[in-house]
């Protein structure tokens, strides 16, 4: 009996796994930690390069070990989580600098200075994506989105290399540096929508219009409970792994509502148990839908998919650039906000109504 639970939790966990990215080191010597590229330098003017040449060369994996912290149109810094040097990126994923931050910025602000980049300007959407993927797991869906006309900054965080709360500190650093954009969007998967409530509790931004969640374990994720013991589970998930358990008293106690529109999306089975056995009521697998259900939400939809698929959806994209645009994600306007109760304390009282709101 004990070998077979054993093996439900590894086979549960492991399933969590899948559609997921590489989590492997980039074969660039420079993104491994201890590599050669911990050592490479540039001057503080980024006017002297390192005795290496910066030679473009593609991304292969290794996107764990990375975090964001500047964006502009396709293009993006980022920062080594292990080393702290950075590297440029273009919209191909090609490395076109790399060493101090300060180098990565000159090489980019020169582009935009000489107009080879074209400035932003209108409503951004940023993307994040969920525990050990990456911000192509979202690519599908942001083509839909980016048929609305919006511009798209898939962001990229070290969601298993990294607490929830450092995410959010390198998603303040792009957000702060979204020259030219008027209106921002977000649009997250599972522990993406942890990261942006807990970036909106100590940042935030007077841009900020509507958010989509998807599969967000708002209040705790069962399977973190029963497996937040689990040496497998620990390497894999790292510090943000812990903190997705559904203690009262734990970390997702602590984030704030989004003091501005938002709304949920939810997988599920549709039957009383489920997915998973291990999980409470109905749920996608990994996520019960009634965690997913945080009050203040001006609407909430429900679709029969699994965890990890959710944002391939047809009727999910569909929702999600609806809810964007009008603020509600059904057809004739209806909605099924989730009302917060009035002995639960002011969360999500303080946000917008979703008629005070104008449309992208």
């Amino acid at each position: 009996m004990a070998r077979s639970f054993h093996v439900g939790l590894l086979w549960l966990l492991l399933g969590g796994l899948i559609m997921t990215e590489p989590v492997f080191a980039d074969p660039d010597r420079e993104s491994q930690p201890g590599g050669s590229g911990a050592d490479e330098t540039v001057e503080a003017s980024g006017a002297t390069a390192s005795s290496r040449v910066n030679v473009p060369s593609r991304t292969y994996g290794g996107r764990q070990f990375w975090g964001d912290v500047r964006f502009f149109a396709g293009w993006k810094i980022q920062q080594n989580v292990f080393t702290g040097h950075h590297r440029l990126l273009d919209p191909g994923d090609v490395r076109r600098a790399w060493g101090a931050r300060e180098a990565c910025e000159l090489h980019l602000d020169k582009l935009i200075s000489a107009g080879t980049i074209e400035p932003m300007s209108g409503t951004a959407v940023i993307l994040l994506h969920g525990a050990i993927r990456s911000s192509k797991s979202l690519r599908k869906l942001g083509a839909g989105l980016a048929e609305d006309g919006y511009t798209l900054v898939p962001f990229d965080y070290p969601s298993t290399k990294a607490g929830i709360e450092t995410s959010a500190d390198y998603l303040q650093q792009v957000v702060e540096r979204l020259e030219g954009v008027e209106r921002i969007h977000f649009v997250c998967h599972s522990m993406g929508g942890l990261v942006v409530r807990s970036w909106s509790g100590r940042y935030g931004d007077k841009r900020v219009g509507r958010l989509v969640m998807l599969g967000v374990p708002n209040l705790g994720a069962t399977m973190a409970d029963h497996l937040k013991g689990n040496l497998l589970y620990r390497l894999l998930y790292g510090e943000a792994g812990q903190q997705l358990a559904s203690d009262p008293k734990g970390f997702i106690s602590t984030l704030p509502t989004p003091g501005f529109e938002f709304a949920v999306i939810a997988g599920k089975a549709g039957t009383d148990r489920g997915f998973n056995p291990l999980v409470p009521g109905d749920d996608d697998g990994t996520v019960a839908v009634q965690s997913t259900r945080l009050p203040g939400a001006a609407d909430f939809i429900s679709i029969r998919a699994g965890h990890s698929f959710l944002m391939f959806k047809p009727e999910v994209i569909e929702w999600t650039r609806r809810f964007l645009k009008h603020g509600h994600f059904r057809k004739d306007g209806s909605k099924e906000p989730i009302p917060v109760e009035k002995s639960g304390g002011k969360a999500g009282e303080t946000g917008p109504k979703a008629d005070e709101k104008p449309s992208v």
